[in-house]
């Protein structure tokens, strides 16, 4: 049994059809699966917030990280703001956002596998005003790299 520091407690929402609660699919996943809670064709282009029917809340220090699966990426499924975050106070139902990249659409059914979760630990920080004084090659922004 996992210790208190690390059991993420999970609720049904009342008017949600019996989904899994989120399980791993082996002992070497780093995530847990999340299961849709309704059956919703998703459209090109448009952006669906598929329903899991579980309200979640991690331990203190804490918050889940909603991921998408490779598996859907490679057809086409994407989750457009990955990876998403689930506050430790954020108190409703977790939904996926998913959108569909090529022609046509695709098919979400009751059950399906539709995104994963992972718990992250906090990084306690601070900001303050000041100056940034380092000045480097990398100046210029997104791919400053060049790579």
């Amino acid at each position: 049994m996992p210790t208190s520091r690390r059991v993420v407690t999970v609720e049904r929402v009342a008017d949600a059809p019996e989904v899994p609660f989120p399980t791993r699919a082996t002992d070497g996943s780093a995530c847990f699966d999340l299961c849709s809670a309704e059956s919703v064709r998703l459209r090109r282009g448009k952006i669906t917030l598929v329903r899991t029917g579980l309200r979640m809340r991690s331990p203190p220090g804490t918050f889940i990280e909603v991921r998408p699966r490779s598996g859907l990426g490679s057809k086409g499924v994407i989750m457009p703001n990955a990876p998403g975050t689930i506050d430790r106070d954020y108190a409703g139902e977790v939904k996926v956002p998913l959108t569909f990249l090529l022609s046509g659409g695709y098919r979400i059914e009751i059950g399906d596998r539709i995104g994963q979760v992972r718990v992250v630990r906090e990084s306690p920080a601070a900001f303050r005003k000041g100056r940034v004084t380092v000045s480097t090659d990398r100046d210029g922004g997104f791919g400053s790299t060049g790579r």
